[in-house]
């Protein structure tokens, strides 16, 4: 992934006191570095890693536009984290909630936007809570794991605009100025004429548990989600969503199509596979092929390379547009995940209705889609998994298990370890 200079956002543990200097900003609506007096009240769902960088991030976004940003509510599915990231930030114990409904009782502070960083499975029944609460939203990636999941966000996304909310997503990529320039100098002003292919990657060294976890208990699979292919999708969907979210972007749709492989080879965790090759038709005669991997000692690549009529690009690499896509005003941030919370203050700011909902909708689905392939064997199309439900109601209303509600409801049925999809013996 190309990010600017700057700390990931899973090195959460900084803490916020001991966060840089702002970045020098420009004037944005009036507001001067010193401060505006604007004031706003942040919740975080989802403490782990991700959510307490995700905090962190906007503190420093608040910082560079002049905002005061306010974090006045936690809520985790463990009320212990809950109160140590709240602790962080001066959040009272009575305003620390856990459990699996512990968003609902966020929901009903008076927090204006809320950050959304629990298991990936839990993140559309979030999302739409959250909307239907009237709140603003920066949701990470990605935001479900099966195509009803999918299918939730965008609808999510569709009644915030009708609120006037805003809702924005950590697909980082899309906030990053020299991709945003470079997709509007290929994409839109076609500066290198048609896009012909491309390839995207995320190979990389295995991560995540390496001994057998044995789950006894819900709690079990929650704190080891990122093993397990029903909290967070699998690999492909979970982390190399990234990329091929750069891919949807700069081809301009979702893939109409996807054929792919994959298996487990060396984890003894969970039940997801270690490789996945993805084979994704846009149409048109447009290909992008999709590898992902997590296996140690293996050679190594996250990015993407798309080959034009005129040339190629990895996407961040031609920032030479006619016209900037960057909004008037809008500061850059020192990284990419950093202006992500830049850009949700922003527009909650500027009380402009926006959201990125479907789009990260549809990134996921497209890794959604070629991680139904792989595991069946079979060529999977688009609009039969998020279009009509008729074509293939297998597909269409495959839900992965354990869902969210098993978990809220207490019906959690306790997934086998190292009991894997076979390709060639259906779904």
């Amino acid at each position: 992934m190309n990010r600017h200079a700057g700390l990931s956002r899973r090195d959460f543990v900084r803490a916020t006191a001991g966060l840089g200097a702002a970045v020098a900003a420009p004037a944005i609506l009036g507001a001067q570095a010193k401060g505006t007096g604007k004031r706003f009240k942040i919740g975080l769902v989802g403490c782990g890693g991700r959510g307490n960088g995700a905090v962190a991030d906007a503190l420093e976004a608040a910082r560079v536009l002049g905002f005061e940003v306010q974090v006045t509510a936690m809520a985790d599915y463990f009320k212990d984290r809950a109160v140590r990231s709240g602790k962080r930030y001066d959040v009272p114990e009575s305003r620390c909630f856990g459990g699996p409904k512990s968003y609902l009782d966020l929901l009903e502070t008076d927090v204006q936007i809320v950050l959304i960083a629990a298991a990936p499975l839990f993140r559309p029944r979030q999302l739409a809570a959250a909307v239907r609460a009237g709140k603003h939203v920066f949701i990470e990636k990605p935001v479900a794991v099966d195509p009803p999941g999918c299918r939730q966000v965008i609808a999510a996304g569709e009644e915030a605009l009708k609120k006037g909310l805003v809702i924005t997503a950590g697909t980082e990529m899309r906030h990053d100025w020299s991709f945003r320039l470079t997709h509007q100098a290929l994409a839109v002003e076609k500066a290198l004429g048609k896009l012909y292919a491309g390839r995207v990657s995320f190979c990389i060294a295995s991560m995540f548990s390496t001994r057998p976890i044995n789950p006894k208990t819900a709690d079990d699979l929650v704190r080891t989600w990122q093993n397990w292919v029903a909290l967070s999708g699998d690999h492909l969907v979970e982390q190399h969503v990234h990329n091929i979210d750069v891919a949807n972007w700069f081809c301009g749709r979702p893939p109409v199509s996807a054929v792919g492989f994959g298996q487990r080879a060396r984890r003894c965790a969970g039940d997801m596979y270690d490789f996945f090759s993805v084979d994704f038709d846009y149409g048109d005669g447009l290909h992008i092929h999709s590898m992902c991997r997590q296996v140690n000692e293996c050679w190594n690549w996250v990015g993407h390379d798309f080959v034009y009529e005129k040339g190629r690009s990895n996407g961040s690499d031609y920032p030479k547009p006619r016209q900037s896509p960057i909004p008037a005003g809008l500061p850059q941030g020192k990284a990419s995940h950093h202006q992500e919370q830049i850009d949700t203050l922003y527009y909650v700011n500027r009380g402009q209705p926006h959201s990125e909902a479907r789009d990260v909708a549809e990134s996921t689905a497209a890794a959604v889609l070629g991680r139904i392939s792989a595991y069946t064997g079979k060529q999977v199309f688009w609009d039969e998994m998020m279009v009509d439900p008729a074509k293939n109601p297998a597909v269409y209303n495959l839900t992965l298990k354990p869902t969210a509600e098993d978990f809220e409801k207490g019906t959690v049925e306790i997934p086998k370890e190292n009991v894997v999809a076979l390709a060639g013996t259906g779904f």
